[in-house]
């Protein structure tokens, strides 16, 4: 349900005497706006607010929020309504506000065996709508044809990684999803500002992708852009995430992603290694996967991400 009023999303949610008696901006705004809002009954609500012409980014955070929380496996604040205002001129998401504790004597291993687990969790098979748009040729994604599962990968809309769109059509095998839907559409976007000798190694890189990439024993939903920001200590004084990018994928494009700025301490990779074990040839892997992340940043941030990206591409090709 999409909500025509902040007032109406705050009643329907806590009842129809609740109104907002103060709001505090707080950290989780990089792109939006964040506050903290406290009602007229006690309770404090997190809030994002955009233009209303970004109201698709709430949605798709909510969406990607819900799929989390539907694992069971690791903290993930509840959404609870999405809409715009157009009297505020603003489109919004409200979730439950976390009010943090402190962190618990295993932090890094709790958090890294249950990472572990929403990698490992069958949610998207109990829940097939994950997954349910029809391919290209007019396969439907979760049918099993022939002995094949199409649309193994992908999610069941598109949304975003950070302000860009994310591309998450269903293809059948992880190799082919990560270089259509991710690595693709990245290059295109920045074809224009590459030179031609790295546009040829880029080229030669999707072509050979095969080379360099392995297919995972099993699908694994994943966040999607769990770098540090993304991820803190909750009420239970363990690890929460959110502004999540999710999509079903790799389990080793998550774990390259926490190593991309600033990686987590040894101890949470043990123990995620412990629950769901992490391949020798992930070292090698690693870099390709976090070239997508690069690449993003190259065209949001422009030209100071441009020498990661090179470097990434000349030791693949």
């Amino acid at each position: 349900m999409e909500y025509q009023s902040l007032e109406n999303a705050i009643t329907t949610s806590f009842g129809n005497n609740v109104r907002i008696v103060s709001r505090k901006s707080v950290y989780g705004g990089d792109i939006n706006q964040a506050y903290r809002l406290t009602l007229s009954d006690g309770t404090s609500v997190f809030m994002k607010s955009s233009t209303i012409k970004n109201a698709d980014f709430f949605r798709a955070e909510k969406e990607g929020l819900e799929a989390l929380r539907m694992s069971g496996t690791i903290g993930v604040p509840r959404p609870l309504a999405v809409g715009v205002d157009d009297s505020l001129k603003i489109s919004f998401l409200l979730m439950d506000y976390l009010h943090a504790t402190p962190k618990i004597t295993n932090y890094w291993e709790v958090f890294g065996r249950e990472l572990a687990l929403l990698h490992r969790a069958d949610v998207f098979h109990r829940e097939p709508a994950f997954l349910s748009r029809t391919e290209a040729a007019g396969l439907v994604a979760d049918e099993p044809i022939e002995g094949k599962d199409y649309g193994r990968f992908g999610f069941r809309s598109d949304n975003y990684i950070g302000a860009s769109p994310q591309m998450n059509t269903p293809k059948p095998d992880w190799i082919t999803f990560f270089r259509d839907c991710r690595l693709r559409p990245q290059l295109e976007m920045a074809a224009g500002s590459l030179d031609k000798g790295l546009r040829k190694k880029c080229d030669s890189l999707l072509d050979h992708l095969d080379s360099f990439l392995a297919e995972p024993e099993f699908p694994s939903l994943i966040h999607g852009d769990l770098w540090s920001g993304n991820a803190s200590c909750g009420p239970d004084g363990k690890a929460w995430i959110f502004d999540p990018a999710v999509y079903v994928g790799h389990f080793e494009a998550e774990l390259a992603m926490t190593e991309l700025f600033g990686r987590y301490p040894v101890t949470f990779y043990a123990s995620y290694h412990e629950v769901n074990r992490i391949d020798s040839g992930y070292e090698d892997r690693k870099d390709l996967y976090n070239l997508y992340h690069m690449l993003n940043h190259f065209n949001l941030f422009g030209g100071s991400y441009l020498g990661a990206v090179r470097q990434i591409v000349r030791r693949y090709v």
